[in-house]
């Protein structure tokens, strides 16, 4: 093996490591979820040789510098104000999620349309006739295809750039809800009221295989960092793991007495989050299946949830109009988030994990800070609830999409 470059990864902190083996070229990730202002990044560097045999005594030096620009981004914390920079009024039919290309160029509605941020015109196509239900960007970069499942079962691959259609995949019996790529943006794996997922081969638009198993809806899905597992949620109350290479069970956690409204797995795929109906979200071991904690103080369903980039955080909204932050480790509550005034649909983290975005049926989006759950500013505009909101990869542009028919872009 030998190693061509290094690529710096602030979200979550990492280098990639390109390297040639047997003519090809391939790459590799070392994870850096610790790594802060405090840590000695000479002991650390040693600690990286001793696992990683590319990095050899004359890369010391060079690996240093490049942990040393990590620690300083990471140092530069997200506290500026959000001013509205554009509305899209693209629609006729109220938008119940929105999603950002990880520049923030591209912002795509699900209803559905895509408009570059810069201009705020609209592309001259539009995607399916009905009522689009799930969107998706490829993964890392999210520059090139974009998936959308809809209420008319099938789920469509387009190009960013012209509007042309790739693929339309269909198969499924009930409206496609749910969907998501793997991180090497090989397949999609589409969820549907049908009760199954099916993965797709985004190349040749052809059906992998279909996952068999949940006895009701499946409202959601997701893929492990490495792409071998897939988690699917429902809404007969649990959550399965497959192998994505085979379409087999791995696991399947039983613990939830109500249907599932989120699920997904941390970083470094140690751990499963799942938001459930019941009130309360668990945290699962990935390995085994096993619950390790379940986290309680909601007096409503939890309709959303997730973990911070580094997995150290998570992050809850519900039906109750309060959000609440855990630290992974402890499981102990945190912060509690309260100022809206209906339930909150929508939560998400910045990528530098030191603010919180919330979207409420109050009609407006909030800011927090992560660590006190002091509100630091209110988005408003917005003439009814807002169904989806989140921030582009950098943490400079938040998007929300509303039940008044627009999407609002603030920067």
């Amino acid at each position: 093996m030998k190693l061509k470059s290094f690529l710096l990864r602030y979200y979550p902190p990492g280098i990639m490591l390109e390297y040639e083996k047997h003519g090809e070229l391939k790459t590799k990730s070392i994870d850096l979820l610790d790594l802060g202002p405090s840590t000695d990044v000479s002991a650390l560097v040693e600690e990286i040789q001793k696992a990683e045999p590319l990095i050899t005594a004359s890369r010391t030096e060079q690996v240093k510098l490049l942990i040393q620009r990590l620690q300083e981004k990471l140092g530069q914390h997200s506290n500026h104000t959000f001013y509205l920079f554009k509305v899209l009024k693209a629609h006729i039919l109220p938008l119940t999620n929105v999603a950002l290309n990880k520049s923030g160029s591209w912002p795509w509605e699900r209803s559905c349309s895509i408009v570059p941020v810069a201009s705020g015109t609209e592309l001259p196509w539009r995607a399916q006739r009905n009522v689009v239900l799930a969107i998706a960007f490829t993964i890392p970069y999210g520059v090139d295809k974009i998936a959308t499942g809809s209420f008319d079962k099938t789920c469509k691959l387009w190009s960013v750039e012209t509007g042309k259609c790739y693929h339309t995949f269909r198969g499924h019996t009930a409206e496609i809800v749910c969907l998501s790529f793997n991180p090497q943006s090989t397949l999609v794996a589409t969820g549907s009221m049908d009760t199954t997922v099916k993965l797709w081969n985004i190349q040749n638009g052809e059906e992998v295989c279909t996952l068999r198993g949940h006895s009701a809806e499946i409202i959601s899905l997701s893929f492990n960092t490495s792409g071998d597992r897939i988690i699917t949620g429902s809404f007969d109350h649990t959550v399965v793991v497959w192998d994505a290479d085979t379409g087999r069970k791995v696991n399947i956690l039983i613990g939830h007495c109500a249907e599932i409204s989120s699920a997904l797995f941390n970083w470094d795929c140690s751990l499963i989050l799942t938001g459930s109906m019941d009130k309360t979200c668990m945290l699962w071991d990935a390995t085994n299946g096993k619950c390790v904690a379940t986290l309680t103080g909601h007096d409503d369903e939890i309709l959303d949830s997730c973990f911070d980039y580094t997995g150290k955080l998570i992050a809850t909204a519900s039906a109750d109009g309060t959000a609440r932050i855990f630290s992974a480790a402890t499981r102990k509550c945190i912060a509690k988030l309260e100022g809206h005034e209906g339930e909150i649909s929508k939560i998400s983290f910045n990528p530098q994990g030191n603010r919180l975005l919330t979207g409420s049926s109050d009609k407006t989006a909030r800011i927090w800070d992560a660590q006190t759950g002091q509100c630091l500013q209110v988005l408003e505009g917005h003439t009814d609830e807002i169904f989806s909101c989140t921030f582009n990869y950098k943490g400079n542009i938040v998007i929300t999409g509303s039940k008044d028919n627009t999407c609002r872009i603030w920067r």
